[in-house]
């Protein structure tokens, strides 16, 4: 980006001027303090050398991870280990599609795609060239990131082995140390933001700067929801209009956000009684018949088998941050629905931790996906997963959906009307 090029606030939609930052500086908002951007997104820091290193490494970590199994149980001369992809597969074969396809995607296609589409554009950076379909790329890799969940998954892998220590002798396996080390990498890959990425490719590709912005016919300044880009809207209905960078669809609110909220809230709200009610895993043993086991079961069997510190992690994100989102997701659309004034920077707060957290509730997913694959001992001991835990995936991804939709812009658009103001 050049010098003083307005850029907006993803929260509130104030409008500031960019500017290069020194070593650990961090760019905020003067007005709800998100964070802008960082002195690694600027300047000589973003090296598409280093981006294809990182990325290139992610990507054949995340090829030995898929390719090896995890762990393995050893019980009475009996031994089973799966791969992510095998746990997946008895998924289906257990007629749990849905939580199949979830886990599927989750685990392993976004990460894949997240990896793939960033070392492709990042190549093609790294040979002083803008690769075709650069823009749907670093869409792609907008998108996939929201979804792809490493670092849950591997939480889930080491809970699984825990738990299932008291039942059989549990082997790591290749597949293990890769996912820790693909966890790791993803953090790293992170740091190369795509709204980096477009400038950096207009600062070092680009001879010709966009147009100057400018409001032709008091039409208003629009920042683009993918690459950021700020637009000068023309008069009239901004649909249909694009942005002048990445093509991307403009629209100065996220269209209905209200509504799709409260529609997609009271849809998992809905679920969640099921998903605590019914059991998530039945496990049969030998001489023992079939016992259903729901989530708050699962938290108090790790208490009473000396594993405090995993049920309160399986608490947490299972039964308090679900509740919590929900909670938090209805303040939000009601305040906002009403135009409240009412505390604008707290609920922007409150706004980024409900974002934030959302994928961890996948973590109980994870634990009974890797349990019911492992746990397969014929006549000795098996686990098949329970109507509970597609209710609760559901829930899950349904919170996550509403956290998209709500525009966190229309807290303080009652504060400042429309949001785009200099700064």
């Amino acid at each position: 980006m050049r010098e003083g090029e307005s850029i907006a606030c993803h929260d509130c939609g104030r409008l500031h001027g960019w500017h290069a930052l020194r070593v650990h500086e961090r760019a905020r908002c003067t007005r709800c303090r998100r964070e802008l951007y960082r002195w690694y997104a600027t300047g000589p820091a973003v090296r598409p050398s280093s981006m294809v290193a990182v990325t290139l490494g992610a990507m054949l970590v995340y090829l030995i991870a898929q390719c090896f199994p995890i762990v393995s149980l050893e019980l009475s001369g009996l031994s089973t280990s799966v791969t992510l992809l095998e746990s997946i597969g008895v998924l289906w074969r257990e007629h749990m599609q849905v939580i199949a396809v979830m886990v599927f995607f989750f685990a392993f296609v976004f990460p894949a795609l997240e990896f793939g589409a960033l070392l492709y554009v990042a190549g093609g950076l790294w040979r002083g060239r803008r690769v075709r379909g650069f823009d749907a790329c670093l869409r792609t890799v907008q998108a996939a990131r929201h979804w792809a969940m490493t670092e849950v998954f591997m939480l889930g892998i080491l809970i699984t082995a825990i738990k299932m220590t008291s039942l059989a002798r549990v082997v790591p396996h290749p597949g293990l140390f890769a996912f820790g080390a693909l966890t790791i990498l993803a953090a790293l890959v992170m740091r190369f933001e795509p709204r980096a990425l477009w400038a950096l490719g207009d600062r070092y590709l680009r001879k010709d700067p966009y147009r100057p912005l400018a409001r032709p016919g008091g039409g208003a300044l629009v920042a683009c929801h993918a690459c950021g880009l700020v637009n000068a809207m023309a008069p009239g209905p901004a649909h249909g209009q694009r942005c002048a960078r990445c093509s991307a669809r403009l629209h100065r609110r996220i269209p209905n956000s209200i509504v799709r909220t409260w529609a997609l809230l009271a849809a998992a709200a809905l679920l969640y009684i099921p998903a605590n009610i019914l059991p998530v895993m039945v496990t049969e043993t030998l001489g023992s018949g079939a016992e259903g086991d729901t989530i708050m079961s699962g938290v108090a069997l790790f208490w009473n088998t000396g594993s405090p510190g995993l049920a309160i992690i399986i608490f947490v994100a299972s039964i308090a941050v679900p509740v919590m989102k929900l909670l938090a997701l209805a303040l939000l659309a009601a305040t906002a629905q009403w135009r409240s004034t009412w505390a604008p920077h707290g609920r922007t707060r409150l706004y980024r931790v409900v974002e934030f957290i959302g994928r961890w509730s996948m973590l109980d997913i994870f634990v009974v996906t890797l349990t019911v694959a492992l746990v397969r001992f014929q006549q000795l001991a098996t686990i098949t997963p329970g109507p509970g835990a597609l209710a609760f995936g559901c829930v899950v991804i349904l919170t996550m959906i509403a956290s998209a939709q709500f525009d966190p812009r229309l807290i303080w658009d009652p504060i400042e009307p429309n949001g785009e103001h200099h700064a």
